[in-house]
């Protein structure tokens, strides 16, 4: 059984969790989509949990290659980076007509008391997202008053980001989305105005 069997399984896993939820996805919804036969599944994942685990991992770890960098193409500014991100998010509710959710933030919701480890690859992704967008304000942060809170505005741009998608989803309509996200770029826009007045006192 080859590692090409166990990806495909993910991968799978992964469109099916986000197209109809974790606990609306079956073993046999996987094995269907995935084209794999049940001993394959079982002999990498015991449980459909262990297949939870795996996709949390997998989107875990190919942040960059499968967020950033597509989002990031061209773009050099660092704060404009955070709003190329977000705007990825926006293309693809566009795409599927305000359907799509954030993966990470859906499994969130949806699970409502998870065990640990799963918890825990909950908090490693939201982790992993607010430590890029991190970075991105590092390297702008001549743009941003001193002492501002890189971590907490991170976290707050993250939040505005999830809960955009989320109205924007329930309400089947981007300009939820889009409102929060014009609310963003104006909080951004008065503390670069704050920085600039600052350096010129």
């Amino acid at each position: 059984m080859s590692l090409d069997t166990r990806l495909r399984i993910l991968l799978a896993a992964m469109d099916l969790f986000s197209e109809k939820g974790y606990g609306s996805t079956s073993i046999a919804d996987i094995l269907s989509r995935s084209q794999a036969n049940s001993g394959s599944l079982y002999h990498f994942f015991p449980g459909k949990q262990d297949v939870l685990v795996g996709v949390l991992e997998l989107y875990r770890d190919g942040i960059h290659q499968m967020l950033l960098e597509p989002a990031w193409q061209g773009v050099e500014d660092p704060i404009e980076r955070i709003f190329a991100l977000l705007n990825r998010y926006r293309a693809a509710l566009l795409e599927s007509e305000c359907v799509y959710g954030c993966p990470i933030g859906s499994l969130a919701l949806e699970l409502h008391e998870p065990d640990p480890p799963v918890r825990a690859l909950l908090a490693d992704n939201f982790t992993g997202w607010t430590r890029a967008i991190g970075g991105c304000l590092e390297a702008g942060a001549e743009r941003l008053p001193r002492g501002t809170d890189i971590q907490g505005l991170a976290e707050f741009i993250l939040t505005t980001m999830e809960g955009g998608v989320m109205q924007a989803r329930t309400h089947r309509d981007i300009a939820y989305f889009d409102r929060s996200i014009a609310q963003l770029r104006q909080h951004m826009t008065l503390l670069e105005k704050s920085a600039r007045q600052g350096a010129a006192a």
